[in-house]
């Protein structure tokens, strides 16, 4: 009996007679056999075209030089992984085959993975120390100074193992000090989070509460494969080691391990007694140097003192006896203050005599009032005579100055004058009733002289005079009385024939003025 379900339908002796299967039965066949057939196996190959889904799945392929296989690590076993999957990663993945029917496609279901021996392993450390040391992690010039003496030590590692003890025993040998200890996990799932946590926690502490900030911080663990101090490799507990604001040692493993977290910590320790013995200084040493550098000092300051005190021997064999210098002080001062009143009265009959020299030079008070009234006197005579010419000058070229003035203002008063008559004469000349007859009327006047404005009152044989323009005059007699002007017209009969009446012989006009036309 074979394991092929489709076994007996291929002997069937007639092809034709061959059972007809859909496309679900052939597939479901399928994947039964696959699943039962490879229900469990160890792939290894390099993760190709990662991806990490919004619901936590993983989907990923497995290739080598000759093939390619899809894969898929379901949410719940995802989370179980340490290892954190990306492309070009090799690796060796335990699971189950199966099929997916809707694409006619085959994968593996990732139960557990883990890197594919320690070469790659070495080759993702490689990869991660290039990238953290091109952000400057490992430089030197962020190393920090350790602490010469730390009153608080605060040390990350495992609270069971070995090491601890081995800390504390040598701190005890050599200074003791006071130790706060951040229990963690050192290997396996976790341990790295722990270690970064631990880190940050001792970085955190202000020391204003009950809890002291350490000084000093001491990450350490035993020797182990490469696989067990992995977690000293991950990038978080580098960065948390680099980002550190108190002085950090790294002991982590023997002397010939090597971790990441030993290039980020401002000091390296072969091992995690030698991380005791770097962080504090052998107590009987220090008291030791103490008494020897205690020793040291007394003797030079007592050989400073008795050099000096032969210095001061020797000065004062040079200083002479202050009884005798204070005794010729005195006989000095005394010779000074004789000296000194003799010389005051010499100084006075000295300056006495040259008051009296000087006395003799200056003139008598009459003399020099009398020579000062008389050089007043001619300086008065001069300032009067100067102040009589500078009168006369002044009066003359005052009088100029008014002659001028008064003919000035006479022809500018005159000139006024004439401009004024002149406007008043040709404004008389407008309002003059000559003007009127120049041009057509005619004055009629009585024999008196008076002007006839209208007819009433005028009887027949009144004399009157007409006067045109210019000096033209004609005297002629009313024929007929006057009417008044409001009665009206009555019919005459006509008039007897007036006798003639001699004229007057006609004046002869006078010549009109140039000025003038005439109106005849």
């Amino acid at each position: 009996m074979t394991d092929n379900p489709f076994a007996d339908a291929f002997e069937t002796p007639a092809q034709h007679n061959q059972p007809v299967f859909s496309v679900s039965e052939l597939s479901g066949a399928l994947k039964r056999t696959v699943e039962d057939a490879f229900s469990l196996v160890r792939v290894r190959g390099e993760i190709s075209g990662f991806k990490r889904a919004a619901s936590g799945h993983l989907y990923l392929a497995l290739k080598d030089e000759n093939a390619v296989m899809d894969a898929v690590c379901w949410k719940g076993v995802a989370a179980k992984i340490d290892l954190k999957p990306q492309d070009g990663m090799e690796v060796v993945c335990k699971g189950r085959l199966t099929t997916y029917p809707g694409r006619s496609k085959y994968q593996l279901v990732i139960e557990s993975m883990e890197l594919a021996g320690e070469g790659a392993l070495l080759k993702l450390l490689e990869d991660l120390k290039r990238k953290l040391a091109a952000e400057g992690l490992f430089d030197e010039s962020r190393k920090k100074p350790l602490p010469f003496l730390p009153k608080t030590i605060g040390i990350v590692t495992s609270p069971t193992g070995a090491v601890i003890r081995d800390i504390m025993h040598r701190l005890n040998d050599r200074f003791p000090r006071h130790v706060l200890l951040w229990p963690c996990l050192v290997q396996g799932k976790g341990a790295a989070e722990q270690v970064a946590k631990a880190i940050k926690g001792f970085n955190e502490i202000d020391g204003t509460g009950d809890v002291p900030r350490p000084d000093l911080i001491i990450v350490a663990r035993g020797g182990g494969s490469l696989e067990d101090l992995w977690s000293f490799n991950e990038e978080a507990v580098v960065r948390a080691a680099a980002y550190s604001d108190i002085p950090l040692i790294s002991a982590v493993g023997h002397e010939t391990d090597t971790t990441l977290i030993d290039y980020a910590s401002d000091r390296r320790a072969p091992t995690p007694t030698a991380a005791a013995e770097i962080a504090v200084p052998v107590r009987r040493d220090l008291y030791a140097q103490v008494l020897d550098d205690g020793a040291r000092l007394e003797a030079a300051i007592n050989r400073s003192l008795e050099e000096r005190k032969i210095r001061v021997t020797s000065a004062a064999r040079a200083i002479p006896n202050p009884q005798r210098m204070v005794e010729d002080m005195t006989l000095r001062l005394d010779d000074r203050v004789e000296r000194l009143g003799n010389s005051a009265q010499n100084l006075l009959q000295r300056h006495g005599m040259r008051v009296e020299q000087l006395a003799s030079k200056i003139p008598q008070p009459q003399q020099q009032i009398q020579n000062a009234q008389e050089r007043l006197l001619g300086r008065t005579q001069a300032l009067m005579s100067s102040y009589q010419s500078f009168l006369q000058k002044r009066q003359s070229r005052y009088d100029r100055t008014s002659a001028l003035v008064r003919r000035k203002a006479i022809d500018d008063q005159v000139e006024r004058s004439s401009q004024k008559l002149g406007s008043l004469s040709a404004l008389l000349e407008s309002y003059s009733y000559k003007s009127v007859l120049d041009r057509g009327f005619a004055l009629v006047s009585d024999k008196d002289g008076k002007a006839v404005t209208a007819s009433a009152g005028l009887c027949s044989g009144d004399e009157l005079s007409i006067q045109f323009g210019g000096d033209d005059q004609v005297d002629v007699l009313v024929n007929g009385e006057g009417v008044a002007p409001t009665a009206p017209p009555t019919p005459k009969p006509a008039p007897a024939p007036a006798p003639k009446v001699k004229e007057k012989p006609k004046t002869k006009a006078k010549t009109p003025s140039p000025e003038q036309g005439s109106l005849f």
